[in-house]
């Protein structure tokens, strides 16, 4: 009988469980068959059983990202692309270049850019200056606003007299004419002007940036709004080909965008099972509840914003948008959670979390208390009494530990709500203590890489990765310990998959990662510097920095 031997042996290494370390482990089928000493797991060698020397290393449960756009990163990688933090006049230099080798009258399209890195606030004519001809489009760091010059804003359309659309805003200079900076729906409604990349080059940014997660030792990921680049039913298409042919390693799911004024949403909604396989599972729905409190001042707040908007001084200027009215966000959440679909909003402001905790509670008292662990992505900022009603709801607190981070996107934060407020910004601790779930979202490609290793460091240092002078909410600082969990055991309950994942134990999924340094030994500003060398699924090997 040849189940009587494991299939695949890691031995000689550091083996994290969750009562402690041991020096190896066995896969049989997929899973984890036995944890223990070197002559235990080696006993269970077989003439054809993969014995992996660990020589030292550091074996540990794979990682989960909760919030990633994976197409956007990898068709970002194909674009105009501008580092974060780049100057305004390194920025126009990068447009110039690829302004120089674009085919005439083709749309130059790409980002990040900030406000606080570019020393002003751009506008068009900025643009004009190097592509008087052809259309300049560029997202900012967030995705939230878009630059563009007068050639993309003539293609769309759009000029003194177009009006702002629900929940969105294009800035005007004082001649009342649209300055080239657009907020939200504003942004979408530009964008929707530009052309779509096609199939295969979704097909190749997917491939791409699944791959660039398993190099970090990512296992599991959430798509946090399928369509955001090429439109839903062209993301879905790409996931469903990749997986038909065994490139998607990962265990992914989809949420798909829902939007009250957009009938199509729930055509997609209705259709997501078509798209379901052994690794992919549709069955999230996205709701965007606000933008981002940033020199924007689109993200929902409680608070009135500490500076102002040039020109704006209205509600949106002063507290931002709230992107649905919350009678509508009840029933919408309610009937959602009926139908078994978790939902993941967007809410960055403390105004918007506070809507979708009370759409959560609208559906616990509707529907009963569900296995549906419904999660508020970002919250950037959170008022402490919704913090304690969370666990009670059965909510999920999803954070950004890859934005907190001193940056170019967390310095238009500070100056936007004030120093008091960022004292309290992304409040894991108090999350944490009041006994919440807790998970992490990079949100890349908002971010410049997906790599956990440094949001790990970051959730316990508030500095940049390395360390440095300076701190971003540094009270609500965690343990190593807690940061890993997060990443881990918290994640697997939130996918509802804790029964399978997150943890190295005997009858548990062989979805394990090995690292070059053990991160629990290592100085904590050198957390980010971890390397994975191997990363199996199942027990089946799908990286290795060897042959990578």
């Amino acid at each position: 009988m040849t189940d009587q031997y494991a299939d695949t042996i890691l031995v000689g290494g550091h083996v994290k469980t969750s009562s402690g370390w041991a020096q190896g482990l066995t896969v049989r089928a997929g899973v984890i068959e036995m944890v223990g000493d070197h002559e235990d797991v080696l006993r269970r060698r077989g003439p054809d059983t993969r014995v992996v020397d660990l020589a030292g290393d550091t074996v540990l449960p794979g990682l989960h990202d909760l919030h990633v756009h994976p197409i956007y990163a990898g068709i970002r990688e194909r674009r105009c692309k501008i580092s974060q933090g780049s100057s305004l006049a390194e920025t126009l230099r990068i447009v110039a270049e690829h302004v120089s080798r674009a085919t005439p009258g083709t749309w130059v399209l790409g980002g990040q850019w900030d406000t606080s890195a570019l020393g002003t606030t751009p506008d068009r004519t900025m643009l004009d200056a190097v592509s008087p001809a052809h259309p300049v489009l560029l997202e900012d760091t967030s995705g939230h606003s878009s630059w563009a010059n007068s050639a993309a804003l003539r293609v769309a359309g759009i000029g003194p007299g177009t009006p702002d659309p629900a929940g969105g805003i294009f800035e005007r200079d004082a001649a009342g004419n649209p300055s080239g900076i657009q907020r939200e729906t504003a942004a979408d409604l530009l964008a929707a002007s530009a052309p779509k990349p096609a199939d295969d080059e979704v097909e190749a940014a997917l491939e791409w940036a699944l791959k660039e997660m398993l190099s970090y030792g990512i296992t599991s990921f959430t798509e946090a709004a399928v369509g955001f680049t090429a439109g839903p039913r062209a993301e879905l298409r790409a996931y469903t080909r990749l997986a038909a042919r065994g490139a998607v390693g990962q265990r992914v799911r989809l949420c798909l965008v829902w939007s009250p004024n957009d009938p199509a949403c729930e055509d997609v909604i209705a259709a997501r099972n078509l798209y379901a396989s052994s690794h992919i599972a549709p069955d999230c729905v996205k709701i965007f509840l606000d933008g981002v409190p940033t020199d924007s001042h689109t993200a929902a707040m409680i608070e009135p914003y500490a500076d102002t908007v040039a020109g704006r001084d209205d509600e949106a200027g002063r507290h931002g948008l709230l992107a649905i009215a919350p009678a509508v966000l009840d029933q919408a959440v309610t009937r959602f959670d009926r139908m078994g679909i978790t939902v993941k909003f967007h809410a960055a402001g403390d105004a918007a979390v506070r809507a979708a905790l009370d759409a959560v509670e609208a559906a616990r008292t509707a529907n009963g208390h569900g296995p549906y662990m419904h999660n508020v992505g970002h919250c950037t900022f959170v008022a402490k009494s919704d913090i304690e009603r969370a666990s009670q709801i059965g909510a999920t607190f999803e954070v950004s530990p890859y934005l907190w981070q001193p940056s170019p996107i967390c310095s238009d934060i500070a100056a936007a709500v004030g120093p008091q407020a960022v004292e309290r910004v992304w409040p894991v601790r108090e999350m944490l203590e009041a006994r919440a779930l807790v998970v992490p979202g990079s949100d890349w490609c908002v971010v410049p890489s997906v790599n956990p290793w440094s949001a790990i460091e970051t959730l316990v240092t508030r500095q940049v990765p390395g360390g440095g002078a300076d701190s971003f909410g540094a009270s609500q600082a965690i343990t190593l310990e807690q940061a890993f969990a997060l990443f881990t055991v918290n994640s697997a309950r939130q996918e509802g998959m804790a029964n399978r994942l997150g943890r190295i134990e005997p009858g548990m999924l062989a979805d394990i990662i090995v690292v070059n340094q053990n991160p629990f030994e290592a100085k904590i500003t050198q957390v980010h510097a971890t390397e994975v060398k191997m990363t199996f699924i199942e027990g089946e090997l799908v990286f290795d920095h060897a042959s990578a």
